[in-house]
């Protein structure tokens, strides 16, 4: 019978000790000792033969691992330093090899029959028929094999933002493989421009369905679809100045509801793309049946045809045909001074920082203003951009290169974010060669932890991103779904990885993996408890920890010997400095 790794060590550490390793402060700062044993460690994790162009640290590769990838590795960073952190995005944005693929095709839409599909026969062929059909579990096993890994990181990593605040939700929609086309739509479109997204967004008949406008009436059209594609799609609810504060130190309205229903109203005149089939036929009048597959198509019997004014000073002229007025709509988006620093704040907030300064807001804004970017270290300038307004390759550089987003010291309030649940599933696994099929994070941990990918519980996502942490003044949209139980459940999700082995393969689920780990790396040196708590420190934080943690992780891993567990110790006392440097505000906490 296995023993936990909590039991053993939980009496040397004191409960107050562990809790503390799972809240939410910063870094201590190195003492004189540790940081000698830093430098040390540093030297031997270095790529030997190999020359960052730009001087690129350990701390600061780790740092960017963090922020564009899954999780940092010893490879990972290795090659972010042999390459340089300018150079190693630009060659991550030429990567565009993860898409969903799993879960069932189109049919569900295009039968004609009032035996709903998996109740026709398919449930004999599958018995998952709901699940691989209608739901979005297969989405969920391919991203998290994606994360893990695809070395496409950063367009992944891009494309969870993206999906964060340009929401659609399987609570909501009933169809994989429409869920699946609006997802993939995201990573083929991360590094392309906002305006071409927001397009595809505006057209998504899983979007349509979502919220609303697709077949939507002329004559008096849903509001939904309009008043979120204006709130959390493009501009927000407040005037803003190009680095993200208010207008004037005060919230004045963006839009009322009478510019709300002008925007409605130009966006009719659009149905399901044709291919699907209803033994009722298709309604309204003029409309196609519900199907998820391509872009919504014009449908003319279903236009407004009334001149509508809309923000930026564009107009609608009488009779716009759909096509020519959703350009009209995307003009005055694209024109208005919030929507720069609207996406400029989003992206900063997912990738780097929760409550992040104006400059630094104000410096990715003008990015998205000009579609340019330019960053220069010892190698040489990077270009980032096309110089159209809305590219987001410069955006996401800009976001990425910021000296705020590079600094090696941020120990300022507003830097850095709580780690998403998410996150903290794939890092742990990325550190340590792990591998999964995604099963345990849907329904088990993803539920638990009150991120299950694709099934958020609102447009708004699953979590604000302004939520307000109590008794700090500052924003930090993550600690929406955190409160105590999910601090002790983080370290379940550790204690199952780390001691229990996590999980075996699923047969119910195609391609089976299980999810693990493999410690293998790191046991060949677990005879000297300090050095390894050190190299692991150095993958997960890029610098060791300060003297009192250190001593007490140390102290932790150095429990485990022949005596206890004469067979395992060393893998033992990898996982013990595993589980705890992962459970650590250090590392809970990305700075």
């Amino acid at each position: 019978m296995r023993t936990s790794i909590t039991g053993r060590w939980l009496p040397l550490l004191g409960l107050a000790s562990v809790l503390a390793l799972t809240g939410c402060g910063g870094s201590q700062p190195q003492d004189e000792a540790a940081a000698s044993v830093d430098k040390a460690t540093r030297q031997s994790l270095s790529p030997q033969g190999t020359s960052s162009p730009s001087s690129t640290s350990v701390a600061d590769a780790v740092r960017l691992a963090h922020q564009a990838s899954f999780g940092p590795s010893e490879a990972l960073v290795a090659e972010i330093q042999a390459a340089g952190a300018a150079s190693w995005i630009k060659q991550q944005m030429t990567l565009d090899l993860s898409r969903y693929q799993r879960g069932g095709n189109d049919r569900i839409h295009t039968r004609s029959s009032t035996v709903p599909f998996c109740d026709a026969g398919a449930q004999k062929d599958n018995p998952y028929c709901w699940r691989d059909y209608y739901s979005t579990e297969p989405l969920v096993w391919d991203f998290y094999r994606n994360a893990v890994g695809q070395p496409d990181q950063l367009r992944q990593r891009v494309a969870m933002a993206l999906s964060h605040f340009l929401v659609v939700s399987g609570y909501e929609i009933s169809g994989t493989y429409g869920l699946r086309n609006y997802q993939n739509k995201l990573l083929a479109l991360a590094f392309d421009n906002y305006r071409q997204l927001l397009r595809q967004v505006i057209l998504s008949p899983v979007m349509g369905d979502y919220l609303d406008h697709v077949n939507n009436d002329r004559f008096a059209p849903n509001e939904n679809f309009a008043r979120e594609l204006l709130q959390l799609f493009a501009l927000g609810t407040c005037k803003l100045e190009a680095d993200g504060t208010l207008k004037g130190g005060r919230c004045r309205p963006v839009y009322d509801n009478t510019m709300v229903r002008n925007y409605a109203f130009a966006l009719t005149g659009w149905t399901y793309p044709p291919g699907g089939a209803s033994p009722w036929g298709c309604w309204p009048q003029g409309a196609n049946c519900l199907y998820y597959g391509g872009e919504m198509v014009e449908a003319p019997r279903l236009r407004d045809r009334r001149a509508r004014s809309l923000l930026s000073k564009v107009s609608v002229a009488p009779l716009t045909p759909a096509p020519a007025a959703l350009d009209q709509v995307l003009d005055s988006l694209m024109r208005h001074p919030n929507m720069a620093p609207f996406v400029a704040r989003r992206l900063i907030q997912h990738l780097v920082s929760s409550d992040p300064e104006p400059a630094y807001v104000g410096r990715v804004s003008a990015a998205f203003e000009t579609g340019r970017f330019v960053y220069t270290d010892t190698s040489g300038e990077h270009v980032f951009g096309t110089s159209h307004k809305g590219d987001l390759s410069a955006t996401v550089a800009a976001v990425l290169l910021d000296p705020l987003a590079r600094n090696e010291a941020p120990d300022a309030p507003r830097a850095g974010h709580l780690r998403a649940p998410a996150l903290l599933f794939t890092g742990a696994l990325r550190a340590f060669k792990g591998h999964t099929d995604g099963e345990p994070f849907n329904w088990w941990w993803g539920d638990t932890l009150h991120q299950q990918m694709f099934m958020s519980p609102s447009v708004f996502g699953f979590y604000p991103p302004d939520y307000p942490v109590p008794g700090t003044g500052r924003v930090g949209p993550e600690f929406g779904i955190h409160n105590t139980n999910g601090a002790l459940e983080r370290l379940n999700v550790l204690t199952w990885l780390f001691d229990w082995g996590g999980s075996a393969p699923n047969p119910d689920i195609p391609d089976a993996l299980g999810t693990g780990v493999d410690l293998s790396d790191f046991t060949p040196m677990a005879g000297s408890a300090g050095p390894l708590v050190d190299r692991i420190s150095l993958t997960l934080l890029g610098r060791t920890l300060a003297k009192g943690p250190r001593k007490t992780v140390v102290d932790a891993v150095s429990f485990w010997t022949s005596d206890v567990d004469k067979d395992h110790w060393r893998e033992r006392r990898v996982a013990t400095a595993a589980y705890l440097l992962l459970a650590s505000p250090d590392y809970q906490v990305q700075r």
